[in-house]
């Protein structure tokens, strides 16, 4: 059959974005096939194809997708008898979580054996960064090519799905129900999981808690909703937008603050005294964010970070204060979210109506991609889906 597909490919640093031809190598035991159907755009993404995170080049990006609502395969016409559904095309021979026609959502990909995987920590594992960032497989081979046999780097975040086909690795696979909405959940693998997740699991938001989310992009307004969720009695959005502020209000947030008007510390004494909230969560990445949202915390006030600075990037902390406060401040990678536990888990609480994902979604067309990311660069979108149907 024929392993040819399309992919948005970049050259190099700052090259931008091409939809190109690319060649698909064969699969690896631990491996599937799939039909890309929707592939959500991160931050993290445009972050790596600009240099502000590490990354080879030249590469496919790509970590939030799903795959496709049935069609015949684009790769060699095959006439699979499942209508109506997703689809695997192909699994590996050591793949028995699922098989061909199955939905699919993808996420980060891990080892599955290290002692933090071993734990039940994956969003920790010890070849984290290789495997996810790395670029290739652990032989250096890639999923993608082009046509003089130049390697593309691929297998970001176990996937590349910014494609029309992609290999994915077997820990990145995340099967869902038949009756999933893939289209709107396509984010769920990374960005809103980690919203969602940082409420949940590293901050453990409880009822009648006071929270603070610093940055309301798709992150913090899952993290919006998640603490609705978890029925917080101050659920604070703090943003410069004043757009997303007034959407962190109809998902959830009963006050807001905007910046640039006015004191974030101050405010937040007034509005959960006398020193500040009990729970707070950073999704901007930006370092004087952190520190006030550190100060802004009350008596035994826990912070985490999920927005990601440039490596080498350090915030201040108030010693003191953070001392006697008994303040503690952590990091948090995909929110602690295990995705075969949490995706199955939000999809339930949107169709129950306490997660309503279509209010930040906006769709494109893959052949509108430059349009989407520069919707999502200026905040014009809060989560661009590229659909790759067209193609």
């Amino acid at each position: 059959m024929s392993r040819e597909t399309k992919a948005l490919v970049v050259s190099e640093v700052n090259g931008g974005f091409a939809l190109e031809d690319v060649k698909l190598d064969a699969l690896k035991p631990d491996e599937a096939l799939v039909e890309i159907h929707a592939t959500g755009i991160c931050h993290t993404d445009l972050s790596c194809a600009t240099g502000v995170l590490p990354a080879q080049f030249p590469a496919v990006f790509g970590h939030e997708g799903k795959i496709l609502d049935f069609k015949p395969s684009l790769i060699d016409g095959a006439d699979y008898e499942h209508p109506g559904a997703g689809i695997v095309l192909e699994v590996g021979s050591d793949i028995t979580e699922v098989s061909k026609g199955d939905k699919v959502l993808m996420s980060y990909s891990y080892c599955g054996s290290c002692s933090q995987c071993a734990s039940g920590h994956e969003p920790y594992c010890e070849s984290l960064l290789p495997m996810n960032f790395g670029g290739q497989r652990d032989d250096g081979t890639t999923a993608f090519s082009r046509s003089d046999g130049s390697k593309v780097h691929s297998h970001f975040f176990g996937q590349s799905s910014f494609s029309r086909h992609a290999i994915v690795r077997r820990s990145s696979l995340v099967k869902v129900a038949d009756t999933a909405q893939l289209e709107l959940f396509a984010p769920l693998g990374c960005g809103l999981q980690t919203g969602a997740g940082a409420i949940f699991n590293t901050l453990n938001v409880t009822k009648g808690s006071t929270v603070a989310i610093y940055g309301v992009g798709s992150v913090g307004l899952s993290a919006i909703m998640a603490a609705r969720i978890r029925e917080a009695k101050e659920i604070i959005a703090v943003d410069i937008q004043p757009a997303r502020l007034e959407l962190a209000k109809e998902l959830g947030a009963t006050s807001t603050i905007n910046s640039n008007e006015v004191d974030v510390q101050e405010t937040i004494k007034k509005l959960c005294p006398p020193l500040g909230v009990q729970y707070a969560l950073d999704c901007s990445g930006i370092t004087k964010v952190v520190e006030t949202m550190i100060d802004c915390l009350g008596a035994r006030g826990r912070a985490c970070s999920v927005g990601a600075p440039s490596p080498g990037k350090r915030a201040g902390v108030d010693v003191f204060s953070h001392l006697v406060n008994g303040r503690e401040y952590v990091g948090c990678h995909q929110g602690e979210s295990i995705a075969r536990e949490m995706a199955p888990y939000l999809i339930g609480e949107h169709d129950k109506g306490n997660y309503p994902l279509e209010k930040i979604i906006t769709t494109y067309d893959v052949q509108d991609y430059a349009q989407a990311i520069k919707d999502t660069k200026e905040g014009r979108t809060i989560k661009a889906v590229l659909k790759w149907q067209s193609i």
